[in-house]
């Protein structure tokens, strides 16, 4: 049976992510992001699936600075709509609660109703991890805003359903494995993750990117960071449409590798369905 690392706790949204992407699969629960790669890389764990953006809140995980140094490879994607409830042990009521507990990006995303309410909140490792908090507890000051499958989880009451702000919350997750697995250039809508560090010398950034634009490979995502102090060249992390192999994304990766001074691929995956959706009328928000 294959076992599933992710960070949090059963009843998550990341729980339900394994779930929908590998049914059947035992979860393994994980304290942190750092501690669902190294299962994976110890063996502890097949896969790991761990989110990197929210439409809402923006960046989820590190994954630019998590993935480089692992030496594991993305091989899929996965688009999760993201619910929150207004959770509370059995018997208590909206008048009772003081304190509302979740994730920093759980309470970013609701904060209609804790307006609303006028509660204060409290931070938790995890979505999940507040629900179980306020079942521990049992006191009805204490609310979590939590995933549908954390009141099941920890015998919780609902008193909202689905208060998160935007009906259209998504998170994405990608799936890390230790062997790369690359698809075949069959055409079928694909992404490659990509990191690389440029060059030291003038406009190194801009010659290092022509290529994705002469060449029409649209880039969805690049994001910048440092490694360490002083002045070292920046690094970053892109994803672009296209397979490797695919013509124009090969011409651009030549003229990537000429500008930069490392380039490193991090995972070629099947595109979710859902950034069709993007496309086709601009159903979703896009991507943070």
């Amino acid at each position: 049976m294959t076992t599933i690392a992710y960070q949090g706790e059963p009843g998550s949204n990341s729980a339900a992510a394994t779930a929908d992407l590998y049914p059947g699969s035992t979860g393994l629960p994980c304290t942190s992001f750092e501690q669902a790669l190294d299962a994976v890389t110890l063996g502890t764990a097949d896969l790991a699936v761990i989110p990197v953006d929210n439409s809402t809140a923006g960046r989820v995980a590190d994954v630019h600075h998590l993935l480089p140094e692992s030496g594991l490879s993305i091989i899929g994607e996965y688009f999760l709509p993201i619910r929150f409830d207004l959770v509370v042990v059995p018997g208590g009521s909206a008048e009772q609660i003081e304190y509302v507990r979740s994730h920093v990006h759980a309470l970013g995303q609701c904060r209609k109703v804790l307006r609303e309410g006028g509660w204060q909140t409290l931070v938790t490792q995890d979505t999940a991890g507040a629900a179980r908090e306020v079942a521990e507890l049992g006191d009805p000051r204490h609310a979590a805003l939590a995933p549908p499958a954390a009141a099941r989880e920890y015998g919780l009451r609902v008193l909202k359903a689905g208060v998160e702000d935007d009906p259209d919350n998504t998170t994405r997750f990608v799936v890390l494995s230790r062997d790369a697995v690359v698809p075949e250039a069959t055409g079928a809508p694909t992404m490659s993750s990509l990191f690389f560090c440029v060059r030291n010398i003038p406009s190194s950034l801009y010659k290092a990117l022509g290529g994705f634009a002469s060449n029409a490979v649209n880039i969805t995502k690049i994001e910048s960071y440092q490694m360490g102090a002083g002045l070292h060249p920046s690094r970053f992390y892109v994803e672009v449409e296209g397979h490797p192999d695919d013509p124009g994304v090969a011409l651009a990766l030549e003229e990537l590798n000429f500008f930069s001074s490392e380039v490193r691929l991090l995972g070629v995956y099947p595109a979710h369905p859902h950034r069709r959706q993007g496309h086709e009328g601009h159903e979703r928000r896009p991507e943070a």
